[in-house]
């Protein structure tokens, strides 16, 4: 234990010795918060609508007012010709094309069907779906309207339906996307520093003084650790305070549970870090595979996208993924209030990777005078 101990009085001295890496490791969380949080998201606030009116009816601009009246549609171009609407859809200028045909109050007053056409721009898929469902919903009002006024139906009784969003009640994104924040800055602590930092001492060749030392390699490999597990867990902390002080968000669980589900992933992800650094002879080596994991860690996590929605067999790689497990902890503290039983699959699992990667480590590592 005193050897541990000495060796991470060594390793703290060395990281802080380097004035810029000091300074960084605790003004990147506050930079990433202020700046990631607000900034990453995949809501759609409004979506831009270039209409073709070639009805010019009262009907046609009945349904104008309708889409003009909702939050989230918006009507900046009205073009006389489709060759026109087709141009500004091409330069990205608006979202969807409505095509109001001639004949479509005609149709309506007479109670046939009245047809409009739709084109959407889907290059980004969901903001396309997401437009195309609610222009739906507006058209969908706006017939209702029509075969109540004009054809004088008496509406048949509805069902009312009344909702509630549990757990993010307001629908702020923010709240969904800080705990995936955190997820990252915890990552990059983890995985990216302490494996550069043993790396950097073997291109020094201050790592062979170590090796002619008595010290065990599981001794090295926890002196390696346990500093960037004590700097993460701080980050951590920082991360925390910021989204509560500048987002306000609901911190509903276990803190201490929390920290727990961090340190257990930050071991995990030190083993691999330290596992691919014992055959890592320089740091252009350790980055290029090092990136290569965390690129897929972090896409197949679930913090942009839900799991659910991935093939079967990107389901299973996700097994291996210590990433996911801590995204898992983070949302289900935070925002649900979840205890250890709730999360007792995401501990065990994210304990089981910790171990494999540490033993991994130690294993793979070779003292070599």
């Amino acid at each position: 234990m005193r050897a541990i101990l000495f060796l991470v009085r060594k390793e703290f001295l060395q990281i802080f010795r380097d004035k810029l890496i000091g300074k960084a490791i605790f003004a990147v969380p506050v930079v990433q918060m202020l700046i990631l949080v607000p900034a990453v998201t995949f809501e759609i606030k409004s979506s831009e609508i270039c209409v073709i009116d070639i009805d010019k009816t009262s009907e046609s601009r009945g349904l104008l007012g309708q889409l003009e009246g909702s939050t989230f549609f918006k009507i900046p171009y009205m073009a006389s010709s489709e060759k026109e609407a087709n141009d500004l859809l091409h330069e990205d200028k608006c979202d969807l094309i409505l095509q109001i045909p001639s004949g479509f109050g005609k149709d309506l007053g007479l109670g046939r069907p009245a047809r409009v056409m739709v084109s959407v721009n889907a290059i980004n898929a969901m903001t396309a779906q997401l437009s195309w469902a609610y222009l739906n919903g507006v058209l969908r009002d706006y017939n209702r309207n029509i075969v109540t006024d004009k054809v004088g139906l008496i509406p048949v009784s509805q069902i009312q339906i009344t909702n509630r969003y549990w757990y993010n009640e307001t629908l702020n994104y923010n709240y969904f996307m800080l705990p995936g924040i955190l997820g990252i800055l915890v990552v990059a602590i983890a995985f990216l520093l302490a494996g550069l930092n043993l790396v950097k001492e073997k291109e020094m060749g201050t790592i062979e003084q170590i090796n002619v030392t008595p010290v065990r390699k599981y001794q090295f490999i926890l002196a390696k650790m346990i500093p960037f597990l004590i700097i993460g867990l701080v980050d951590l902390a920082i991360g925390l305070a910021i989204g509560k002080v500048t987002f306000h968000i609901p911190f509903e669980g276990s803190l201490l549970l929390m920290f727990l589900g961090a340190a257990i992933f930050m071991v995990a992800a030190l083993g691999l870090a330290l596992f691919i650094s014992s055959f890592s002879g320089t740091q252009q080596q350790f980055m290029f595979v090092a990136f290569f994991f965390l690129i897929i860690f972090i896409l197949m996590s679930g913090i942009f996208t839900p799991i659910e929605s991935m093939p079967a067999w990107a389901q299973k790689i996700d097994l291996a993924n210590p990433v996911v497990y801590l995204m898992r902890i983070n949302r289900m503290v935070m925002l649900k209030g979840s205890t250890f039983s709730d999360l007792s699959r995401e501990i065990y699992s994210l304990v089981g990777i910790a171990v494999v990667f540490t033993v991994f480590a130690v294993i793979r590592y070779r003292k070599t005078a």
